[in-house]
């Protein structure tokens, strides 16, 4: 029995320390860290309605306006028609002061206030030439950048990125990054400190050097309202909404930032 339980020890023993001579002989693989930027440009407008929903909504102003009491202004009318009625009859004496201006003479400046009020067209000239460098197109989607970026010998378009360097955070390395390829006049909200996504790919046998490949940590960020656009001489870059961006980017790329967009 004390043999068995010997050799037993013997054969793990011999078997552990051929595993961690060969993992000792296998050479750490080290990876370039990078940080990338979603920067989103969020609806401008509310989307259109869609047949069913304006039907739904068609109801609930009906139901609204059922369930309703009357407001001022309704009273009012009502009084004063009541009033003229009066007035004409010769039961009572107003003031000419008391219907200088009268609630139907409100109503009327405002129908004809309404009838001069022409709402911005939801379709712009944007959409109608497809400048994709424009932020005044698909207003009631959200749209996403890219830049143009080269790796290896091709170029590709991709969220803006850029290598990490010795004493930064992951996000001051976005923070720079974005402001490397755009410039001071795009302003952006980040979300927060930590990654939403992650991605990673192996360099070609001939670029590799000391790293097999690049880890990108990417972080997610919000265009400000009083933001600029990319100077055009800068860099050449996209806004696209969802489905563009499926059909630009390649996979499996794609679907790792498919994973934490809206």
């Amino acid at each position: 029995m004390r043999l068995l339980v010997h050799r037993s020890l013997l054969h793990a023993t011999r078997l552990l320390s051929t595993r961690t001579v060969a993992t000792q002989a296998t050479p750490d693989q080290k990876w370039d860290l990078y940080a990338g930027v979603l920067v989103e440009r969020l609806p401008i407008v509310t989307k259109t309605l869609e047949p069913i929903e304006a039907k739904f909504k068609q109801m609930l102003d009906q139901i609204e306006l059922e369930k309703s009491l009357k407001s001022n202004h309704e009273l009012r009318k009502e009084t004063e028609k009541q009033q003229l009625e009066l007035l004409k009859a010769g039961k009572i004496d107003l003031d000419s002061e008391a219907l200088k201006q009268t609630a139907q003479d409100l109503e009327d400046a405002y129908n004809e206030e309404y009838a001069r009020f022409k709402p911005a067209a939801r379709i712009t000239e944007a959409d109608q030439k497809n400048d994709i460098r424009s932020l005044d197109r698909k207003l009631e989607q959200t749209l996403v950048l890219l830049v143009e970026q080269k790796l290896g010998s091709k170029s590709h378009y991709l969220l803006p990125q850029g290598a990490h360097k010795k004493g930064e955070s992951l996000r001051q390395t976005a923070e720079r990054t974005l402001k490397e390829y755009c410039g001071d006049d795009v302003q952006v909200t980040f979300y927060g400190n930590a990654p939403v996504g992650f991605y990673k790919y192996k360099y070609p046998a001939s670029a590799r050097t000391e790293a097999q490949g690049a880890k990108v940590f990417f972080f997610r960020s919000v265009l400000k309202e009083t933001s600029g656009n990319i100077a055009s001489n800068k860099v050449k870059y996209q806004w696209l909404n969802q489905e563009e961006l499926k059909k630009q980017l390649q996979q499996p790329y794609y679907q790792s930032v498919s994973q934490f967009l809206l």
